[in-house]
């Protein structure tokens, strides 16, 4: 074993701060990457503070990690010390499952062990993320990183990126279809791009008209404002696809409405109570209603390569470690165009 620090908090009313404990040496299997960034999930600020009833303490979030290779085990094949290399939402499945079988490790049935807040089977206690000096992961769970991007940008690519990705990806959104991306947040700019670099006609819903202008730059051709009934009911039964990024209250149904026949609205946005959905919007035009999760290893490793091969990034703001709690304020208050990533160098910084 050896000794890490990170920045973490030890309840859901306390701040994160400087913390110490201990990774496993790796396996034979196993790959130990130094941390270079990590992006800022609103998730991460939810488990923090325990707001989806859940969070084992201490907690030490994280699960957009891009850093190097420093070692590897006897037995590890895809990467060597010195290659980049990125950790998502996923360290381990059960991997004998349907779902892991078809590598769609997100919907094991037995259920993923998450990059922080699982349960760390080597030893013991919670696993800990990537507001850390280094990790500690089986290589088949360890992604490839291109070195011709900005890496603070690749971070959120490893969750932000891959859930809206995949699901544009498994409806097959492309060129000769309307798509719509509901919200301009960190995962809708992320939708954003996906859909324009697919060859789809993307079209942004936002409640706010200062966000059009930056629609634009991301690869929109229209902007809906959503409180506009006028503006909302000119695309009535028209739209291919719509992505829902939104994880305030708001009413799906008036999106629902805006589909063709059969298409589909995908929900990746979590509210934090029940959605109320009018049936009818479903039933007069057999419209789909639908969720989606993170991608599989291999989606996401497919994720990163478009990435790379087209030159999409996160929209980042750059932070070191210690501006963490000021970060997670700023996000309840949407301050940040579009997701914070964190230069974990700076946690030389912290005696």
């Amino acid at each position: 074993m050896f000794v890490c620090t990170g920045f973490a908090t030890q309840g859901s009313n306390e701040p994160l701060g400087p913390f110490s404990f201990k990774r496993r040496d790796p396996g034979a299997t196993d790959v130990q990457i130094e941390i270079l960034y990590c992006g800022v999930c609103h998730s991460d600020l939810h488990q923090a503070r325990n707001e989806w009833h859940n969070t084992v303490y201490p907690c030490l979030p994280g699960h957009e990690i891009i850093g190097r290779v420093t070692k590897t085990g006897a037995d590890v094949t895809r990467c060597k010390p010195g290659d980049l290399a990125g950790v998502g939402c996923m360290v381990d499945s059960c991997r004998v499952c349907a779902a892991c079988r078809e590598g769609l490790e997100q919907y094991c049935e037995k259920g993923f062990n998450p990059t922080y807040n699982g349960v760390d089977k080597d030893l013991g206690g919670p696993t800990f993320g990537g507001y850390s000096t280094a990790i500690v992961v089986d290589e088949t769970f360890v992604l490839r990183v291109s070195d011709k991007l900005d890496l603070a940008g690749v971070a959120p690519l490893l969750c932000a990126g891959i859930t809206t990705y995949s699901p544009l990806r498994h409806w097959k959104v492309g060129r000769g279809q309307k798509a719509g991306i509901v919200g301009l947040g960190g995962l809708g700019h992320m939708g954003v791009k996906f859909a324009h670099a697919f060859g789809a006609h993307t079209v942004l819903f936002t409640t706010s008209a200062g966000k059009a202008k930056d629609g634009k730059r991301l690869g929109v051709d229209e902007v809906v404002i959503s409180k506009n009934p006028g503006e909302m009911a000119a695309h009535a039964n028209s739209f291919d696809f719509i992505l829902d990024t939104v994880a305030g209250p708001h009413d799906v149904s008036r999106y629902l409405d805006l589909l063709k026949r059969d298409g589909t609205l995908v929900q990746v946005g979590a509210p934090e109570k029940p959605m109320a959905v009018e049936i009818f919007s479903l039933i007069f035009k057999r419209r789909n209603f639908a969720g989606s999760l993170i991608g599989g290893i291999a989606e996401t490793q497919e994720m990163l390569d478009f990435c790379a091969e087209h030159n999409i990034t996160a929209d980042v703001e750059v932070i070191p470690v210690q501006k963490i709690n000021e970060a997670y304020e700023r996000m309840l208050r949407s301050d940040v165009k579009y997701r914070f990533s964190i230069d974990m160098r700076s946690l030389k910084q912290t005696a």
